[in-house]
């Protein structure tokens, strides 16, 4: 896994994890207050059915945790590994109320987290060999966001800004309420209470020089035609190598390394998250006493 994939503190996700057991919980699980469970425990495994990338088994051990905290939980395979057929990936002891009440919860945390690290992975080993790197959006789930953006990091992926407070960055309907460009950057500048790196978005080539010329410290080529997109590159090293320069913009996987060669140094995509297909996972009981 790579080290820039890092979960949240549980005092940050603690509150999440409880909303959501809230929400499939109800007033009792009635299937389970029917059965006579009473102080009956059982062991159950976790397992990938087709490959791909894990994502989420902190998650998991941690729904049973609140449900019980006397609950252990082992990995057989660990955060982040690339596996590359199905496999058992964790198991568990615990009541057997409590893995028949989190197994769903715990169960979509871990598919939903492995699909988008996957489809991450996917796209991140395209541009492996060069020094271009792959980006996240903002374009998330709502109340998904840090795990989604963790996913992506756990896949190979870097996270762009979390929220609207990390960075400036100046898009298209920016320029048009500030009456340009320059207006745009000039506020900015003046208005802003402290530093915060200052990203651009361009569509043309007029608006590459003209961001150039105002030495921001990021350039977005968005949408360009990559002939196009090439030319913008060359400029902006020639004028001001200290730029750092992203593209964005219809990215496919066929087109991502084309993108990539322009020599860009970060291509920003919302395609790991927003087409990411869940990754199959199912939960067995292997035992009971």
């Amino acid at each position: 896994m790579p080290t820039a994939a890092y979960l949240p503190p549980w005092c940050v996700l603690d509150p999440l994890l409880d909303q959501w057991l809230q929400e499939d919980l109800g007033r009792g699980d009635r299937t389970t207050q029917a059965l006579d469970l009473t102080h009956q425990w059982g062991t159950a495994h976790i397992r990938l059915n087709k490959a791909g990338v894990i994502a989420g088994l902190p998650l998991v051990e941690r729904v049973f945790q609140r449900l019980s905290p006397g609950m252990t939980f082992s990995y057989e395979q660990p955060e982040g590994a690339v596996c590359e057929q199905p496999t058992v990936v964790a198991r568990l002891s615990a009541p057997l109320p409590t893995i028949l009440i989190g197994e769903r919860l715990a169960l979509n945390c871990l598919m939903r987290l492995s699909g988008v690290a996957t489809l991450t992975h996917a796209y991140a080993q395209q541009i492996a060999d060069l020094p271009t790197k792959l980006v996240d959006t903002r374009k998330t789930t709502p109340g998904l966001r840090i795990l989604e953006k963790y996913a992506v990091a756990v896949g190979g992926g870097v996270n762009h800004r979390y929220g609207l407070d990390d960075a400036i960055m100046i898009k298209d309907n920016h320029i048009v309420a500030a009456g340009g460009l320059t207006a745009a950057v000039e506020q900015v500048r003046q208005r802003c209470p402290f530093p915060l790196a200052i990203e651009v978005e361009t569509e043309t080539l007029e608006q590459v020089h003209e961001a150039i010329a105002l030495k921001v410290d990021v350039i977005m080529l968005d949408n360009m035609p990559i002939p196009q997109m090439a030319v913008a590159v060359a400029h902006i090293r020639a004028a001001a190598p200290f730029i750092k320069i992203e593209a964005s913009g219809n990215i496919t996987r066929d087109t991502l390394r084309e993108v990539a060669l322009t020599g860009v140094d970060y291509i920003s995509t919302s395609a790991t998250i927003t087409q990411a297909p869940w990754l199959d996972f199912s939960l067995t009981l292997s035992g009971h006493q």
